[in-house]
């Protein structure tokens, strides 16, 4: 069944980006700035959060870092699996003319928002480079790693996408429960607290969120220097969890898409 899908977005590549690119230009047409909204947003986040905790509040170098470069790594990763999923959840109802279409594979709808969100967000792994040559942290081979946190969000996000986006068909309350619970998420996640600060017993518990993994990840690529294979047990741990969130995914959009054309 996995497979069946896989194979789809694979037959079906080319077709997937240019949805994505047309995605990506209709979301902000009726923008002056356009595209550029996509960026300006999270700059702006970023920027208020340097002004208040670095500038304001004087914070400390976090483990020998400044602030705000400790941050944006898990503000951005953060920043993609957020836009990702909030906007894949709602893509059958946005593109219910295409669920329609006889000869069309629904199932590669919830992708096209997942790779919409992926091509902004590659253009924020260069500002976390560029951010890093004008703070002089060094980059190092670890940096590599970021090839491989952003292929376990991705495959992540697939599952939970296929997942959100079949439900909220049929449970239209679904695309507002998947927005709080990305808002519990960002608190529950170390992007503007420190891990290395938290009770060990909170800190296991707060590390059964798939965003904890990440983010901390997305850090040992640019701050902390890490390799991933360093926590054999929390990696085994996210990836069993991604397959099943995959699996379920895919098992539930299976077998609910009969009824998609119906419902839209």
């Amino acid at each position: 069944m996995i497979i069946n899908f896989f194979r789809d977005l694979y037959q079906e590549c080319r077709v997937i980006f240019s949805l994505a690119i047309n995605d990506c230009k209709a979301r902000y047409a009726s923008s002056t700035l356009g595209i550029f909204w996509a960026f300006l947003q999270p700059l702006i986040t970023i920027f208020i959060f340097w002004l208040v905790f670095q500038i304001g509040f004087r914070n400390e170098p976090v483990d020998g870092v400044a602030f705000v470069l400790w941050y944006i790594p898990a503000y951005l990763c953060y920043n993609y699996f957020n836009d990702a999923l909030a906007q894949s959840t709602n893509s059958l109802i946005e593109y219910s003319y295409l669920v329609k279409k006889v000869n069309f594979k629904v199932s590669i709808i919830p992708v096209i928002k997942v790779i919409s969100a992926s091509l902004i967000h590659l253009g924020f792994i260069l500002f976390i480079f560029l951010m890093c040559v004008i703070y002089r942290e060094p980059i190092t081979l670890h940096c590599i790693q970021i090839i491989y946190y952003f292929i376990c969000m991705f495959v992540f996000l697939l599952g939970a996408s296929w997942l959100c986006s079949a439900l909220n068909v049929f449970v239209r309350d679904t695309s507002g429960i998947v927005n709080i619970i990305l808002q519990i998420c960002f608190w529950a996640s170390p992007i503007i607290w420190n891990a290395k600060q938290i009770n060990p017993v909170v800190l296991q518990i707060l590390k059964i969120n798939p965003l904890f993994y990440l983010c901390e990840g997305y850090r040992n690529c640019f701050v902390y220097h890490k390799w991933f294979w360093e926590e054999p047990i929390y990696n085994i741990y996210f990836w069993v969890l991604t397959l099943l969130i995959l699996w379920i995914g895919v098992k539930s959009y299976n077998k609910l898409s009969p009824y998609f054309d119906d419902v839209l």
